[in-house]
């Protein structure tokens, strides 16, 4: 596809084209795009509308010498085709294929990796200011989305940035969304100076005489030197104080990031300064593709779909997300304080299902986790019953809030981890993998993990109900298919449920892993070895007195958990198996000491041991052989 991309397998091919040239290539990229991911599935709307940009910067700057940093680094899949990867871009988020974010690992084109907002300036500054002690001459880019300017994190950089480094680009990529609307004050002053009409019609002016000026007198640079000037006092007349001049960084823009042209020449440009930059480019999301333009969030992430008609296949039933959703809206309408917050992700988390329902209790704080958490304690110290739906990799960014602002104070704050489990095709740095080992840990914290849909709806009524802090860990995607109650009911905190009684093996399913435990015991069942199956429900505080129970009668416990090993589910009862005096040997079913691929979950599980078949393997030999040999 494409006869201008074909040839190019590197940014050095790039680099002999034309920049007449650049545009038919732009369109070749758009139709890879398009038609690779509805195979693959992938984030087709960020990429889509960096295309003109990203040539842009590979045609005036140099990788791996010059480094390019992407927040989230979603949006590098164009990075990926230019930098030697075509061959192998039909395999992107497949396993065994490229990772849909930036990898060190990957390439040596990929500077930093990432796959959180807000990371990006921060790295970039790390990497300018070593440049600058070493005395290297390299330059380095921070690719920003306006959403990365809701995160804390991005100003903590900014407010170091003039002291610590000499030239640093960041490049604000303005398309008014994350997955959502981007929503709060600095998504309305980005508004303000796009739409502010004698704002807008001077910087025209202004790029018109860098053309006429920049040929005939004082050169381009300088030409673009004294705009600036110019615009600085424009933007002081017409704007309150832009706040990245007042930061430190010299601000440029906005420009239509869609004019590889104007894009080339400014970065050309800003690549001599020797002082922190901030070019603002207006880029529109999903450009080039009709569905990805009218449906931005659906096609910020999107499962494969019909390049035709932009139609992704229906799951059929609800997944844990919407349940969830649907269950909150419900205990809403029951209970008056009840309150939603998420950090950016409305439709991640299926709270756009409550949004409409209940507005006036419906928070979207932008990604800004540190904040969400602690804004939350605040409502719960006023009477009001917040849930905070966030994913649990972007939990992990407010431990301490939940430590320090919610525990601590012992605040009735509801915590609704979704993507509890592996994240498939994302990888590793959206994998909730952690999240009992740094919930646990904390005094006052109840976790819960359902095993069905219902199970769920019946924790959110039960956390509802508790009056400190709780957090329910829940996976992506669909579950079992369990019809949930019209009424949801209490369940009885730290008190599992008897699955399946039996003698020999106590086999400890803890959520999705359940099923798991049931063909577990079948197996051992076929081979003379009664197994009871246990669901723990509540991860803590843990039921002792049911673990002491089978323990006390068993050769063996099972544990399967899809949670990584270290400071585990496993490891709870380990520790409480010795705090019982108790010695009975454990098999430990989870996830190993190290960061998991991307893949499909199932393969993922078989290729680590989280099956039946592997832990029978394993539990098998602790067994004594009476039962089996009476059965024969």
């Amino acid at each position: 596809m494409g006869t201008l991309l074909n040839a190019i397998s590197s940014p050095v091919d790039l680099k002999k084209l034309s920049v007449d040239q650049l545009t038919p290539l732009a369109e070749e990229i758009r139709q890879e795009l398009i038609t690779t991911l509805s195979k693959t599935g992938g984030h087709l709307g960020p990429n889509l509308g960096v295309v003109e940009l990203t040539l842009a910067l590979h045609y005036v700057f140099n990788t791996p010498q010059d480094n390019f940093v992407f927040d989230v680094s979603h949006q590098a899949y164009v990075h990926k085709l230019l930098t030697g990867r075509r061959d192998r871009f039909h395999t992107i988020r497949q396993p065994g294929g490229l990772n849909g974010f930036m990898l060190r690992e990957e390439s040596e084109h990929d500077s930093f990796g990432a796959g959180h907002a807000g990371t990006a300036l921060s790295a970039a500054l790390g990497m300018a200011t070593a440049r600058d002690m070493r005395g290297t001459k390299e330059h380095v880019v921070a690719l920003c989305g306006d959403a990365a300017f809701t995160c804390g994190i991005t100003y903590e950089a900014m407010n170091n940035a003039k002291s610590h480094a000499k030239g640093l680009i960041c490049v604000l990529n303005d398309n008014e969304w994350s997955i959502d609307k981007n929503v709060g004050a600095i998504a309305d002053y980005f508004n303000k100076i796009v739409t502010n009409p004698k704002y807008s019609h001077l910087h025209e002016k202004a790029e018109s005489f860098i053309s006429w000026l920049g040929e005939r007198t004082i050169g381009k640079d300088n030409a673009l030197r004294f705009v600036h000037k110019i615009e600085e006092g424009i933007k002081g007349l017409v704007l309150p104080n832009v706040i990245f001049e007042e930061l430190g960084f010299h601000y440029y823009g906005p420009i239509d990031g869609h004019d590889t042209k104007l894009l080339i020449q400014t970065f050309e440009f800003l690549k001599t300064l020797d002082h922190p930059v901030v070019l603002h480019v207006l880029t529109k999301k999903g450009k080039g593709f009709d569905p990805a333009i009218d449906k931005k969030k659906k096609f910020h992430g999107v499962a494969p779909y019909n390049v035709e008609t932009g139609e992704t296949a229906s799951a059929g039933q609800r997944t844990y997300s919407e349940v969830f959703a649907d269950t909150l809206s419900h205990l809403a309408d029951i209970n008056k304080n009840v309150v939603a917050i998420t950090a950016a992700m409305p439709n991640g988390t299926c709270l756009d299902r409550f949004q409409p329902k209940h507005p006036d209790r419906y928070f979207d704080v932008g990604i800004a986790e540190e904040h969400g958490v602690l804004f939350a304690s605040g409502l719960a110290t006023k009477g009001f019953k917040p849930f905070c739906a966030i994913y649990s990799t972007f939990l992990q960014r407010a431990f301490d809030q939940i430590v320090h602002d919610v525990c601590l104070q012992n605040l009735p704050v509801v915590f609704c981890m979704d993507r509890g489990s592996l994240s498939g095709d994302d990888g590793p740095t959206h994998h909730g993998l952690f999240d009992i080992s740094y919930l646990r840990s904390v005094p006052n914290m109840v976790l819960f993990h359902p095993t069905n849909e219902d199970e769920l709806a019946d924790m959110m009524f039960t956390a509802m109900h508790h009056p400190g802090p709780s957090a329910i860990r829940y996976p992506r995607g669909l579950g079992p298919g369990v019809k949930v109650k019209d009424h949801p009911q209490l369940i009885p905190i730290a008190k599992s449920e008897v699955v399946k009684h039996g003698q020999k093996v106590a086999i400890f399913g803890l959520g999705q892993m359940l099923p798991v435990a049931n063909e577990l015991a079948a197996e051992l069942e076929k081979q003379g070895h009664s197994a009871a199956v246990i669901n723990p429900r509540t991860v803590k505080p843990f039921d002792l007195g049911t673990l002491e129970f089978f323990a006390r009668g068993a050769e063996a416990i099972v544990t399967l958990e899809d949670h990584v090993l270290a400071g585990g589910f496993g490891s709870i009862v380990l520790e409480s198996l010795s705090l019982l005096g108790l010695k009975t040997p454990v098999v430990r079913v989870g996830w190993p000491d190290q960061f998991i691929e991307h893949g499909k979950p199932d393969a993922l599980k078989a290729k680590y041991g989280l099956t039946a078949a592997a832990a029978l393997e394993r539990v098998l030999p602790l067994l004594s052989k009476k039962s089996a040999a009476a059965v024969a």
